[in-house]
């Protein structure tokens, strides 16, 4: 016998991490069912595109650490590329492959807080993520070693990175490299076959590849949707060119094959690591170094190096962690841009989620926003 109820609206969250106290979901449901569902981005505004043009080049670096928090090397690499290509710059090649390896190193630990946290939605309280945590650790050891920061890494620069690694960075590296496979095989073991997590996730939040560029999806997200499509393939920068690796895609666009996704995506990120730290060469880190010849984008208001692009317009992407991090700017030839756009994949991939969550249940809601791994500093900018 099927009761009939009167639908009732229901504020779902914050209970995911990266939510905060800022992001909800209002779900009308009738019973256990959801029939609509609407998303409340919150207030966590902070006005940095606009803070940006009133700020020069580089003092804008530090605000694309507090985007997407969680990948601060991604978010200051495709700023930095965005300025070069505006003020035709070519970093050495010593800091392309610096930037690879920071950008492996920051996917693999991003990809260590979604699936830890996804664990949690399912409801493998703290293990899995405590274990996730432990490795994530190490990595943020060696971003310390590099730049003096863990989280907020302010290490990119316009024409390369703000400083050569130590000489322990490359012992610790190849150590860690060498251990984490193990820690994968760990998770792989504990997690993929889990009857909850399998429960929870196959066939839950199903987007169909159609569906998922049509929405403009990126990411994880889009490749686990079947579509294999990735910038460090399909647009290289840095020193992906030179690397060999494979594109994870999953097959049925559901919350599982989102998981599925990302770990396969962290196993080729330690085979790009292995092949970057065998083939970096030696050499300068940046090329706007304070004995090189001033160059015609260059002007001195604030400093010998002070940036000012030629008057026109950029736009760089990446593949971050969350998918595709653009930075559009344009420039009117002074020290500060005109315009500073993000392009951020936590925002775009959020427009789904209706269509992934009517016709489920609110338990399957939970699982489905943490498959989204959303930074809510990056979707309200």
């Amino acid at each position: 016998m099927t009761l009939k109820t009167e639908p009732f609206v229901v504020n779902v969250g914050p209970q995911h991490p990266s939510t905060h106290g800022v992001f909800r979901l209002r779900l009308t449901l009738d019973g256990e069912k959801i029939i609509d569902a609407d998303m409340v981005m919150g207030y966590l505004h902070r006005s940095m595109e606009k803070l940006a043009e009133e700020r020069t080049y580089t003092q804008n670096i530090p605000f694309t650490d507090r985007t997407d928090y969680l990948a601060a090397m991604t978010g200051n690499l495709a700023y930095v590329i965005a300025v070069e290509n505006l003020a035709g710059v070519e970093p050495p090649e010593r800091a392309q492959w610096l930037r690879t390896i920071m950008s492996e190193l920051q996917r693999f630990a991003s990809h260590s807080m979604a699936i830890g946290i996804f664990a949690n939605d399912c409801g493998a309280w703290q293990t899995p993520v405590m274990h996730m945590f432990r490795d994530r650790e190490k990595i943020l050891d060696l971003f310390e070693m590099a730049c003096g920061a863990r989280l907020t890494t302010n290490y990119m620069r316009i024409g390369g990175v703000s400083r050569d690694i130590p000489p322990e960075f490359m012992p610790t590296a190849t150590k860690l490299l060498k251990d984490l496979p193990k820690r994968l095989d760990e998770y792989e073991n504990l997690l993929l076959e889990n009857e909850i997590i399998v429960a929870r996730s196959r066939g839950v939040g199903v987007l169909t590849a159609e569906q998922a560029m049509a929405h403009s999806v990126s990411g994880p997200m889009l490749r686990a949707s079947g579509v294999a499509w990735d910038i460090r393939k399909a647009d290289p920068y840095a020193a992906y060119d030179k690397l060999d690796f494979d594109i994870a895609v999953g097959t049925h666009g559901d919350v599982y094959d989102r998981f599925v996704v990302r770990v396969a995506e962290m196993r080729q990120s330690l085979h790009i690591l292995e092949q970057a730290l065998e083939m970096m060469p030696e050499g300068p880190v940046n090329a706007m170094q304070p004995t090189a010849t001033v160059q015609p984008a260059w002007s001195a208001p604030t400093g010998p190096l002070a940036i000012r692009p030629p008057e026109g317009e950029a736009y760089a992407r990446i593949e971050s962690p969350r998918g595709e991090l653009g930075f559009y700017l344009i420039s009117d030839g002074g020290p500060a841009p005109f315009r500073f756009h993000i392009r951020s994949p936590s925002f775009i991939n959020l427009t789904p989620l209706a269509l992934m969550t009517v016709g489920s249940t609110v338990a399957d809601a939970i699982v489905i926003l943490g498959s989204v791994d959303i930074v809510v500093g990056e979707v309200d900018r």
